[in-house]
């Protein structure tokens, strides 16, 4: 198993530093391509072979200083910060003696504290894209309601009102009509004479929720929730569509559909 893992750990850092180099290779094209200060006058082969220099010679110092500060400095953006500050004069040195070797002239220290200026907004832009690579996003979870089948008491005294046409079928939700509830089922609706506060003493047992002031739903029946702007809408089996409120959302957010 160890090995295993060392294997992966191998394989993870392998393939991060393979991405960090392509990042450098990719910009130092661009670079090379774009010739900024003036070094489009430099023949092509020669521009890039210096951009490509610069830009993988400095991101890797600049990478070996994040990795370094990485365990130290958990926060992304402060240690990227920091980074560039760090490593800014060792990269303009890199720079400054490459310009040297490759076109010659001497070792101006003006020259130095000019590229100085370059270098630290090209390292700052070339580290937080590799932040941006790296950045760890939000994590997605998705949630999912496993909703067990009721028992079969924990409806008994609630279906003994439905006709017997229905006193079987799947209960779907129940709407409050004054002193009526309309009972949907998968085999129909039904109007039954029920105080809505006594139905749902007779459901309290029952997988469903009270979703609104005057519907109560079943768990298994709901398809869908729809909320917006503080209000939403459940959409059932059959089509049936149910009101959200406000003050009964919470029990809907705290099954994992909002």
């Amino acid at each position: 198993m160890d090995g295993k893992a060392t294997a992966l750990r191998r394989t993870t850092t392998a393939r991060r530093w393979a991405i960090d180099l392509a990042i450098l290779v990719a910009i130092g094209l661009l670079m090379g391509f774009l010739g900024p200060f003036s070094s489009e006058h430099v023949p092509i082969v020669g521009r890039y072979i210096y951009w490509m220099i610069c830009m993988v010679g400095g991101g890797l110092i600049g990478i070996v200083a994040d990795e370094g500060l990485r365990r130290r400095i958990p926060s992304l953006w402060i240690r990227t910060l920091l980074v560039v500050v760090l490593v800014t004069p060792v990269v303009t040195m890199h720079v400054f003696w490459t310009e040297r070797l490759m076109f010659g002239g001497h070792a101006d220290w003006a020259v130095f504290r000019h590229l100085l200026l370059q270098v630290c907004p090209i390292l700052l832009a070339v580290m937080a894209v590799r932040a941006l690579v790296w950045r760890q996003l939000p994590a997605r979870i998705e949630t999912r309601t496993l909703v067990v089948p009721p028992l079969p008491e924990a409806e008994a005294a609630f279906r003994r009102r439905l006709s017997a046409k229905r006193r079987s079928a799947r209960l779907i939700a129940i709407e409050a009509h004054d002193h009526y509830l309309r009972v949907h089922t998968d085999a129909g609706a039904e109007l039954i004479t029920l105080r809505f506060a006594d139905a749902l003493d007779e459901l309290a047992r029952a997988h469903g929720w009270r979703v609104h002031r005057s519907w109560w739903v079943a768990a298994d029946a709901v398809e869908e929730v729809r909320w917006r702007r503080g209000t939403g809408e459940i959409r059932l089996v059959g089509g049936l569509t149910a009101p959200v409120s406000r003050t009964h959302g919470p029990v809907l957010k705290a099954a994992g559909w909002l």
